[in-house]
């Protein structure tokens, strides 16, 4: 142990792949069926829409971060232009939206490993990949940040490949004996919007959660080299990428199948890739749906464990998690976080004995993360609004302002508040909402009855 300050170790390429690959992950290759099958072709406007709106809040937070890039920079923001629970609330939800990611991540390596090896108990890859990657963050931010890279490198690769192959279906009957198969399939099952507006609208809240994770750069920012022209260069560029990588792919399944057959097909990815003669398309749709839940719990490690430094610095955790190794890691934040996420494997084994259907214990974690996952969008526009109001005249040669804020902010909000009470209402998310607002509430009871409130503010 040298100090307890981080280190900047992450370069422009690390922080872009980083924000990519904390989005593009397995709630795309897993969740996309699901997504369809609520309103049809019409998923393609659904991640449209949602895209922009996560774009706004991407710009509100470059704005932010381009003046103030600290460690654990959106919890410091609610902190200081909200209130102190805010940021508190903040930090919480993050380190609880990416331990429940980790172990739903941990669950889905264990599982698609048994593709190859049916017997292989799955806690058993399950562990590998935790201390394996524990040993990735332990070392240093850069190691963390290579890893990182070449994870979302092979999603990156794999989804440009699967777009490509489907447009040469669509457009010239590549693999289907040169018959095109043309744009027939938007519009001939019940029309784009099959399931109307309420479909729509339900399919949203599934897509709004795909999208977690893009929010990651703003943890970065404490250990970015150069941190406004990376954040900035981050900010502008991803979220055009996931737009592309997300509607090009989910244009190409809508378009290739009808979307009333999709469950029938298996995984839409495997079977394009099958449909063009790749005929190992499903052992390598495994592979890198299995390196996708590896970058998830990556991505969850180096996230949760800083807001845990951040928490401990605040004097809010034991200040055992503020210490930091020579290499730059906050070395006891990390193994916590990792320990944590190693009950993913436990529940692995204990879940199935409980629920009956073990295939569904996938989605009974993940979607826990759903609300804790909104809360930082939800600080970063509110913050931005009085981050705003508190430094007017910096923002007069701001070279990095958000688009029609704030305006956008609100809108923006309204938007995410609709999409939340659209998951009340529907019953196969409704519990992951009311998870989220007990978690929040215990947290908040928390905070008040150990005194937190009564301490002097401070950086998160």
């Amino acid at each position: 142990m040298e100090d307890n300050h981080l280190k900047r170790g992450l370069s422009s390429r690390q922080v872009q792949m980083i924000a990519l690959g904390g989005t593009i992950g397995v709630g795309l290759f897993m969740g996309a069926s699901s997504t369809i099958k609520w309103t049809g072709p019409s998923a393609i406007f659904a991640y449209l829409v949602a895209g922009l709106f996560l774009y706004l809040v991407m710009r509100a937070m470059g704005e932010l971060v381009y003046l103030y890039p600290t460690t654990g920079s959106f919890a410091n923001y609610a902190s200081d232009y909200l209130h102190p629970v805010a940021g508190y609330l903040t930090a919480w939800s993050n380190i609880f939206q990416w331990i429940v990611v980790g172990m739903s991540e941990v669950i889905a390596v264990g599982q698609y490993m048994q593709f190859w090896w049916p017997e292989l108990p799955t806690w058993i890859p399950g562990v590998i990949v935790i201390v394996t990657l524990a040993a990735a963050n332990l070392t240093s931010v850069k190691a963390f940040g290579e890893f990182e890279f070449w994870f979302a490198m092979i999603k990156v690769v794999t989804i440009i490949l699967m777009i490509v192959a489907g447009f040469g279906l669509i457009f010239f009957g590549l693999g289907n004996h040169g018959n095109a198969i043309g744009l027939g399939n938007l519009t001939e099952h019940g029309g784009f919007f099959p399931k109307g507006i309420v479909g729509f609208f339900f399919a949203l809240s599934m897509v709004v959660g795909s999208y977690q994770g893009v929010e990651l750069i703003g943890i970065t920012a404490g250990e970015t080299k150069d941190p406004q022209k990376n954040i900035k260069k981050a900010v502008n560029g991803v979220i055009w990428r996931i737009l592309i990588f997300y509607l090009g792919a989910i244009f190409v399944i809508v378009t290739v199948y009808p979307w009333d057959e999709l469950g029938s097909v298996g995984s839409p990815f495997v079977a394009t890739f099958a449909k063009v003669g790749i005929t190992i398309a499903a052992g390598l749709i495994n592979f890198v749906v299995i390196t996708a839940a590896m970058s998830g719990c990556n991505s969850g490690i180096f996230s949760s464990s800083r807001m845990v430094y951040t928490l401990a610095q605040k004097g809010q955790m034991p200040k055992i998690f503020t210490k930091v190794m020579k290499t730059g890691v906050p070395f006891f934040a990390v193994l916590a976080i990792s320990i944590g996420i190693f009950l993913g494997v436990i529940l692995n084994i204990v879940l199935p004995l409980i629920i009956d259907g073990s295939e569904n214990i996938f989605v009974y974690v993940y979607s826990a993360s759903i609300l804790p996952g909104m809360v930082p969008w939800f600080m970063i526009l509110l913050s931005h609004i009085q981050f705003r109001r508190n430094h007017a005249d910096e923002l007069k040669d701001h070279p990095f302002k958000m688009p029609g804020a704030p305006f956008t902010n609100y809108i923006t909000l309204g938007f995410f508040t609709l999409v939340l009470i659209g998951m009340l209402f529907n019953g196969e998310t409704r519990v992951s909402v009311i998870i989220g607002i007990v978690f929040l509430l215990i947290m908040g009871i928390i905070y008040f009855l150990r005194g937190y409130h009564k301490v002097d503010r401070g950086e998160y």
